[in-house]
């Protein structure tokens, strides 16, 4: 008698691909927190894995041994010294050992100053980023407490011991756009990327919010906003648009919608971190246009692989500092140990349009 042996074949090999697909599956502990009032859905869900993975990428390093003043500024001792020069010079030399301890732990000075022994030499790329890069945290600590508070920022909190920030973008890829305006669905949607956290929403949003100054619109006077590449106001497209914007800063701080909005009326102002999120949005307008994209050409002379695919210089977002907390690096502020780099009153760039992409 002759047996067919193709069905129960296929039999086992459903089963083992139905088994291999079960692995890719796990049950996560959640926990929730009430964050509004009780019925109004206004709660934080987290995973017990997530917030593991927060508090590893957030941990806070030692600070430097503390030192006693010598007596001489920087600028006296030292040549070159545009930025911090009216610190003490050993104030100054911790600073800067910080700085290398954060950013290039590896190569030490060199990454800035090169290996000819002239630390006054501008010859490097990495020391005109590096000085710029000072001068925008100085900026953000002095001018954006309304985003930062009196938490504020270092170069670890985005740099966390690499030369390049783990969380940056470009205009040509996931969270930016060449074109820097609304796509067609075809264009950059139903992509699972993680910029919009696997969703099928838009991932060019980077262009247009933080970069460009466009109008964030989901909410219509009117039915049926008819939708024209020009216009300000809301429409469906842009309002899908908005919520690739939602879903990249969600999933940067590791919260949800209601974290920031009022699930009764998403356009309420009443819960205090949706004018901390509206700053914070400014602010990275602000440092993308006035920092980041200025250096291109810095970029180019000496180093183009730092560069996109379009040419465009790297740019921040919100994963940048947050790192998935909701407070980069949980909140705790580095400041304490290093005053230096939060002075009272610091040069303000402003919002330059000339240096986004159009």
């Amino acid at each position: 008698m002759k047996i067919d042996l193709k069905l129960p074949i296929f039999l086992a090999v459903l089963a083992i691909l139905t088994g291999l697909l079960a692995l890719t599956f796990e049950r996560n502990a959640m926990t929730f927190s009430q964050w509004g009032y009780r019925g109004t859905a206004m709660a934080q869900v987290y995973s017990a894995k997530s917030i593991a993975s927060a508090d590893k990428a957030n941990v806070v390093p030692a600070p430097q041994d503390k030192i006693e003043n010598s007596g001489k500024k920087a600028s006296e001792v030292y040549q070159n010294v545009k930025v911090l020069g009216d610190l003490d010079e050993n104030q100054f030399n911790r600073v800067m050992a910080a700085i290398t301890e954060w950013v290039s732990p590896e190569q030490g000075c060199a990454y800035c100053h090169g290996e000819s022994g002239n630390f006054a030499e501008d010859k490097l790329y990495t020391k005109v980023v590096a000085r710029r890069m000072l001068q925008m945290t100085q900026d953000i600590n002095a001018n954006w407490k309304a985003h930062v508070q009196q938490t504020g920022v270092t170069c670890y909190t985005c740099h966390r011991g690499n030369n390049v920030p783990a969380n940056i973008w470009f205009n040509d890829e996931p969270g930016g756009s060449v074109a820097g305006r609304i796509p067609s669905k075809a264009v950059a949607q139903n992509t699972p990327v993680k910029s919009v956290a696997y969703s099928s929403l838009p991932y060019d949003y980077g262009t247009a919010y933080l970069e460009q100054d466009n109008n964030i619109r989901v909410i219509s006077n009117g039915a049926l906003p008819e939708y024209d590449r020009g216009e300000t106001g809301p429409s469906v497209q842009r309002t899908e648009w908005t919520y690739g914007l939602m879903m990249h800063m969600s999933s940067s701080l590791g919260v949800n919608c209601t974290y920031c909005h009022n699930s009764r009326n998403f356009q309420s102002w009443e819960v205090p971190q949706k004018a901390t999120a509206w700053h914070g949005i400014r602010m990275v307008r602000t440092l993308n246009t006035g920092y980041m994209n200025p250096l291109r050409s810095a970029y180019a002379e000496q180093a183009p692989n730092r560069l996109g695919a379009s040419g465009d210089a790297p740019k921040a977002n919100c994963a940048t500092c947050h790192q998935g907390a909701y407070k980069p690096l949980n909140g705790v502020s580095m400041l304490k140990d290093y005053p230096e780099l939060a002075p009272a009153a610091a040069a303000k760039v402003s919002y330059a349009p000339e240096n986004a992409v159009k």
